[in-house]
């Protein structure tokens, strides 16, 4: 050690980090050394995370062949494959994604920080949903860890009640998510045609919710946004959870800000109360006009997210017990003219949570609907987990392993992978995406966009797998590899 310190102060190096520890380093300095750091750290965690991925699938592919009792010829012909797929993929890694590489087929979606685009893929014909995300607003709203969580959940959830995602990727301007299309459109513009549903619908949906949101705490996330417009329906009228962008690790230090608005709010009293039917009337008039705001609305969140004592998993069970509520009424409970109000009547549940008389619901329905919402320390789901749920009398007769496989409650009409029919039109939307240049790893960190772009390292994902062809109408895909690319800049 001391030769080695002798040849550090032979170099001068030695007198250069005393000279840096007692002098300010400017603001251009600290960035880059913070981009190198960031830099190496995720080169070596993504190589040995692709080592042991790669040895994960050589071993599960070698245990599927002894249960299939396959005979030694048809294992050589499988690894072969096996070995195809592998070069295939890190061929796929190697290459770089371009927002070019996709042609924008419609604008689908619109949000408070970007918009959905329906796209196809130009070398495949595949047919994507593209969610475009401005890497400024991120940045400016501190939406970054949100960001960061909502791609870090969906390279996790392979699973077939979660929005599947294939790429990942990002330039100088943007950010994208490239995911599997699901044509049924999101549960939100379902309610709206139907009104209220029957229990028999509601115990469908309501299940397969569930088991979505199950899925997502078994990773060790919470969604945090649960509503009928993040629920997604595939062609066949089955649902899948998307929109993670408020998801969190079960930790109380990624709490998030988006709440602060209403936190910080001035809240009128009550106003003089609506009737069943104007309830239902003013919901459908504002419920779009919600779905695209920045703020959103706070009728699906539950009363321990907004105070300061902390919440659990158990909040995404009060959304379902809104959600099924809103099914077998047609509006939430708490929904009013204003958000202050809203969130004054989901502080003071207690009082506020009642069933109008003129619209019938069985007794086993509301006794759900109650255990859902009501105080997290007795919330249904909050010991338990999904356990404490099946066991409810409502849920009397459910398949819970085959649920997917039996028929929707409610056929969708889907003609072809791309049918955009059960969405929104949004023409004020410019279809051409703007996009700016990939970022190199020789671009100063917040030198033109004003902010510093290195604290989206390391987002690009690519997903190996066979994808769905243009015009079949396919709800799941065979599970393949995945894994996450280390060619991030």
């Amino acid at each position: 050690m001391e030769p080695m310190m002798k040849t550090y102060d032979m170099m001068g190096i030695t007198g250069i980090h005393t000279s840096a520890s007692t002098s300010q380093l400017n603001d251009h300095t600290v960035d880059k050394a913070t981009k190198a750091k960031l830099t190496l750290e995720s080169y070596y965690s993504n190589l040995i995370d692709q080592h042991h991925d790669r040895q994960n699938r050589f071993r599960q592919l070698e245990k599927s062949m002894d249960d299939e009792n396959l005979s030694e010829t048809q294992k050589a012909e499988k690894r072969v494959q096996h070995a195809t797929k592998e070069t295939e993929y890190l061929r796929l890694k190697r290459s770089r994604l371009i927002v070019e590489d996709f042609e924008p087929l419609r604008v689908i979606g619109k949000g408070a920080f970007g918009e959905v685009r329906l796209v196809q893929k130009k070398d495949t014909g595949h047919i994507f949903a593209m969610k475009v995300l401005r890497k400024a607003d991120m940045v400016e709203r501190e939406q970054v860890a949100h960001v960061r969580a909502e791609r870090d959940v969906l390279v996790e959830a392979d699973h077939q009640w979660v929005v599947k995602m294939y790429y990942s990727f990002q330039d100088t301007v943007n950010l994208y998510l490239v995911m599997e299309f699901l044509p049924g459109g999101d549960l939100m513009t379902l309610l709206m045609k139907k009104d209220i549903l029957s229990e028999e619908a509601t115990q469908f949906y309501i299940s397969e919710a569930a088991l979505a949101i199950e899925s997502i705490h078994k990773l060790g996330f919470i969604h945090r946004d649960i509503k009928p417009d993040n629920l997604l329906l595939d062609s066949k009228g089955h649902l899948k959870l998307s929109d993670f962008g408020l998801c969190t690790g079960l930790k109380k230090s990624h709490q998030t800000v988006y709440y602060r608005d209403l936190q910080t709010s001035k809240f009128a009293g009550d106003l003089s109360p609506l009737d069943s039917r104007r309830r239902a009337e003013s919901w459908k008039r504002n419920r779009r006009a919600l779905a695209h705001s920045t703020v959103g609305t706070p009728d699906y969140i539950a009363p321990e997210m907004f105070g300061n004592a902390g919440y659990t998993a158990a909040c995404d069970w009060w959304s379902l017990g809104v959600i099924m509520y809103e099914m077998l009424i047609g509006y939430p409970p708490f929904c009013s003219e204003t958000a202050a109000e809203t969130y004054h009547k989901v502080l003071h549940w207690r009082e506020s949570l009642i069933f109008p008389p003129e619209i019938p619901v069985s007794d086993v329905a509301k006794d759900l609907i109650k255990k859902f919402c009501c105080d997290q320390a007795h919330r249904l789901g909050s010991q338990r987990g999904l356990n404490e749920i099946q066991e409810h009398v409502f849920f009397h007769g459910i398949d819970w392993n085959h649920l997917r496989d039996r028929p929707a409650a409610i056929n969708i009409d889907v003609k072809s992978i791309d049918d955009t029919a059960n969405f929104d039109d949004f023409p004020e939307v410019d279809l051409r995406i703007p996009c700016g240049g990939a970022p190199t790893s020789t671009s100063t960190a917040g030198d033109s966009s004003g902010y510093k772009d290195w604290v989206f390292l390391n987002y690009t994902f690519k997903r190996f797998e066979g994808l769905t062809p243009r015009n079949a109408i396919t709800t799941q895909l065979s599970p393949v590899t995945t894994e996450a690319t280390s060619s991030e800049t």
